[in-house]
């Protein structure tokens, strides 16, 4: 990051920008209406203004007075920002004024031009935004004109060490490829279907984070949240093993499952995938370890009351700190919101363990696009972090051919636990194993998992059953 950067006022966006907009250049903020084009300005502004710096408002479209407004209901203090109105007056109507010799943009660009620069002149702004710079359009002959004169309006500024913003509103009636091509950054705000997006298409003299980055446009102004892209992790992780707390679940997974890796506890409805999770948070917290889990199924309340059912004093642990329970409703969050949040947790509370619950919920905040890459980019950054992934795989097959999961994510985990319903002597029962472990070896055979008002208990291994994966177990003779 570099140290000379100006603040965007929006956190998120400078994570973007790798930082923040270089000084004394111009970028143009581009979006249909109601996309947040002016919000984004009022950060720039109110950013530089609580620095002290000068700052200027241009204004072509909107009146200060509306200006002002808009502002303060979103919380801006507006003092330190001066405002320039080029707007059109209401005495401009009611004059009907008309040109009988001059063109409108012949008459009206010299007075426009002259108010600018002794505005600049006095000020000596470092920040400017302009609202919106496809006025300036209607005030050349053509547009070879419109582009020498904002060629060299944005040169007149920058070779003055300010730093511009200027919107425009294009479309495909009125394209703005020039104003594109002039300016040394684009910033794209789009508003599809009901998602806001922000991204970046050009940002000359630095890198910055490439994709569509998710945004809110809320009472507080502008919330962006950057999309992860985990980088490859140079440091060394720890993968010290983490105990579960019961001695046969650590024997089948010869010591517990390990710091910086993913588990998948995948099984059926009822099973008991959240408790077996529930039991890794309960021997954290006894350690004094922050664990959090995101409940994207169940209401916060019903899990609370099933935990303590099971022995898992889950709201003592929430007293102590040790625990963070987050219940999510898939669809009102974006996968970069839920992303932003689990940061939050794990870089400002130290979660050292995350379990998602579950990966089913999880998929309905991608709304239809693939769900795997947004899962492999959160899980390799907790992993980068340190922290163990606990992800809870619902499969939708009580009994039958076993599948680890049905969604084609188990390259993914680094641990796949898993939990069945078998019919033996027309009883039915649970049964716990592991498929995979990278870390270390594991035990092959399975053994009896039941859930009691005790807590878990898992039985020996169950050396008499042969065809437990195909659904129909058999008892070896002599059983």
């Amino acid at each position: 990051m570099m140290s000379n950067r100006l603040s965007t006022g929006i956190p998120g966006l400078s994570e973007v920008l790798c930082g923040g907009y270089v000084p004394g250049r111009a970028y143009l903020v581009r979006g249909g209406p109601g996309t947040g084009k002016t919000t984004l300005g009022l950060h720039f502004l109110a950013s530089g203004a609580a620095n002290g710096e000068s700052v200027l408002f241009i204004t072509l479209a909107e009146t200060v007075a509306q200006l002002r407004r808009t502002a303060e209901g979103l919380k801006f203090a507006t003092q330190g920002i001066t405002f320039l109105d080029l707007s059109p007056t209401s005495e401009f109507f009611a004059q009907v004024q008309t040109y009988d010799i001059f063109s409108p943009a012949e008459v009206e660009r010299e007075p426009t031009t002259q108010r600018i620069v002794e505005q600049v002149e006095a000020l000596k702004p470092q920040r400017i935004f302009i609202d919106s710079m496809t006025q300036f359009r209607y005030l050349a002959t053509d547009p070879f004109q419109f582009r020498k004169q904002v060629l060299s309006f944005l040169r007149f500024l920058t070779e003055q060490d300010i730093t511009v913003l200027f919107t425009s509103e294009h479309s495909v009636e009125a394209p703005d490829d020039d104003l594109q091509f002039m300016s040394d950054g684009v910033l794209n705000l789009d508003f599809n279907k009901g998602d806001r997006t922000l991204s970046v298409s050009k940002f000359r003299g630095s890198s910055f984070r490439d994709g569509d980055h998710s945004f809110r446009l809320t009472s507080n102004g502008m919330q962006l949240f950057p999309k992860l892209v985990p980088q490859v992790s140079e440091q060394l992780l720890s993968t010290e093993a983490i105990s579960s707390g019961i001695p046969e679940i650590d024997e089948l997974l010869h010591g517990g499952i390990e710091r910086s890796t993913i588990t998948i506890v995948s099984g059926p409805s009822g099973v008991g995938k959240s408790t077996l999770g529930l039991q890794f948070l309960k021997e954290a917290a006894g350690r004094g370890e922050r664990s959090v889990i995101y409940t994207f199924e169940e209401n916060k309340e019903t899990l609370l009351h099933r935990a303590e059912g099971v022995n898992v004093p889950v709201r003592a642990m929430q007293e102590r700190g040790t625990l963070s329970i987050v219940q999510i409703e898939p669809l009102h969050y974006t996968p970069d919101e839920f992303a932003s949040l689990v940061r939050q947790e794990v870089e400002h509370q130290q979660a050292q363990i995350v379990m998602i619950d579950s990966v089913s919920g999880y998929q309905l905040s991608v709304r239809g696009e693939d769900l795997t890459p947004h899962l492999h980019a959160l899980c390799k950054y907790l992993q980068n972090m340190g922290v163990a992934v606990l992800l809870i795989n619902e499969v939708e097959s009580i009994t039958g051919e076993f599948r680890a999961t049905e969604i084609g994510i188990s390259y993914l985990a680094d641990t796949i636990i898993f939990l069945r319903y078998l019919e033996i002597r027309g009883e039915l029962r649970r049964v716990i194993g592991v498929l995979k472990k990278r870390m270390s070896d594991f035990e092959k055979n399975l053994r009896e998992f039941q859930i009691s008002r005790y807590g878990i208990k898992v039985g020996s291994p169950l050396n008499q059953l042969r065809g437990i994966l195909t659904g129909v177990p058999k008892l070896l003779e002599g059983e």
